[in-house]
């Protein structure tokens, strides 16, 4: 009778390498480690060179795994690309491509009254601040600043301002609207991110009526656990930063359980993100001050990404400004991705039909204005310059190219004073 080692060992031979074999267990080892005569005694280990030479240096994120996952990204270009030839007119492929990008967020709201309650009316001198709740679905209420200039002619142009991401959880809106008695650490972030500056207010100051909600998971919306303390809860004005540092580290690892429950219920971050931004256009054109044929929207980094997409969904955007968010994903894959794609960002499959660029151009013939920085470690600067070079095509095939403005700033990640001002300039050449 074949004994189970002489079993194995003539399978091996069969497949051209050897096992060794110890107990229960089977170890296959490569044909030059076996004798003329497929003995194991004459094998010879692998020298160190030889086994640095079966695992190529990636100088990727994921390593050794890189050149699968990037044979199977598209190479050639995107089948939803507007560039390609089948596609000829503007808005057939606008229903085409935006059709597949509603899809795949896996997340449609059915149509609902804003129901709005303004809470809170403040007098800031030159634009009226209000606090108002509204619905962006049948159960969800968002709480948002809607800023009304003074010395204005109603209906004015309204713009939805969209706050970022970067790793500061505790406040939303805060971040780009002027509050009273406003703490350091928001002063500080402002300071680093916005040149200082309070977009929202200052685009208010313009004549413009500006809009801003808490985006899902920051300010009034950020996730409370059971037992969570009290400054957590209450965000009284005298808490320590060191306790806002704690909540926004907290918010920040949590993030990816945040995403994972939600896709386990069945639906996307990115959807809920991108849908209350269209809504929050639907409450803004309830306003009697607003024109609805001049609305605009403007964000840096993750406000970036929520300008771009808003546009790119809601042909009501007649101007948009994208600061801090433009990449060509191919691109990103080797060293980019860490910090560029995460769950609130997600959208399953899209990058198998379209790239970001490629979204982006889903605003046509709206006017686009995207500023990136040389120094943003977030994106692949080859990466960005693709981008820029495929927005420009698309909105020349379009017949629009005059509405297309692309800008590389030698800045890090940030909206500085230069940048604001060449926005504001945008803004105003589109929508007054």
């Amino acid at each position: 009778m074949t004994t189970r080692r002489e079993f194995l060992q003539s399978a091996a031979a069969s497949l051209g390498c050897a096992l060794v074999v110890s107990g229960e267990s089977a170890v296959p080892t490569s044909p030059r480690q076996v004798g003329q005569a497929g003995s194991l005694r004459d094998a010879a280990p692998l020298t160190t060179a030889e086994k640095g030479a079966s695992m190529p240096m990636t100088n990727a994120d994921v390593g050794s795994l890189f050149p699968f996952i990037r044979s199977q990204a598209v190479q050639a270009d995107f089948p939803l690309s507007f560039l390609r030839e089948e596609f000829k007119d503007v808005a057939a492929w606008k229903r085409v491509a935006r059709g597949k990008l509603l899809e795949l967020l896996h997340y449609a709201p059915p149509p609902c009254d804003p129901q709005p309650e303004v809470v809170e009316r403040m007098d800031k001198g030159d634009y009226v601040r209000e606090k108002v709740y509204f619905n962006t679905t049948p159960d969800i209420r968002v709480p948002a600043y809607v800023l009304i200039p003074k010395n204005v002619r109603f209906p004015a142009p309204g713009i939805v301002a969209l706050h970022d991401h970067g790793g500061f959880y505790f406040w939303g809106k805060e971040k780009i609207v002027e509050v009273e008695d406003e703490h350091p650490v928001l002063t500080d972030f402002k300071k680093r991110y916005y040149a200082g500056n309070s977009i929202a207010s200052v685009l208010a100051r313009q004549g413009y009526v500006v809009v801003v909600i808490d985006m899902f998971y920051w300010g009034e919306r950020r996730m409370l656990l059971d037992g969570d303390p009290t400054d957590w809860r209450e965000r009284p004005q005298d808490i320590a930063p060191e306790r806002i540092a704690a909540f926004n580290q907290r918010a920040s690892q949590n993030e990816p359980l945040v995403g994972r429950t939600i896709y386990a219920a069945g639906f996307t971050w990115s959807g809920v993100m991108f849908w209350d931004d269209v809504r929050t256009v639907d409450y803004l054109l309830t306003r009697p001050e607003v024109d609805k044929n001049r609305l605009g929207c403007v964000g840096l980094s993750v406000g970036g990404l929520r300008s771009c997409h808003l546009a790119a969904l809601d042909d009501r955007i007649k101007a948009a400004v994208v600061v801090g968010w433009m990449a060509s994903f191919p691109k990103q894959l080797q060293r980019h991705i860490r910090n560029t794609i995460g769950h609130t960002k997600l959208v399953p499959g899209l990058y198998r039909y379209m790239d970001y660029p490629d979204v982006a151009a889903l605003a046509m013939p709206a006017a686009l204005l995207v500023i990136n920085g040389s120094q943003d470690q977030l994106f692949a600067l080859d990466g960005v310059q693709d981008c820029f070079d495929k927005l420009a095509a698309c909105y020349k095939k379009a017949g629009v190219p005059d509405k297309l403005r692309t800008r590389l700033y030698d800045t890090p990640h940030e909206f500085n004073a230069a940048m604001q001002a060449e926005a504001w300039e945008w803004l105003r050449r589109w929508l007054t």
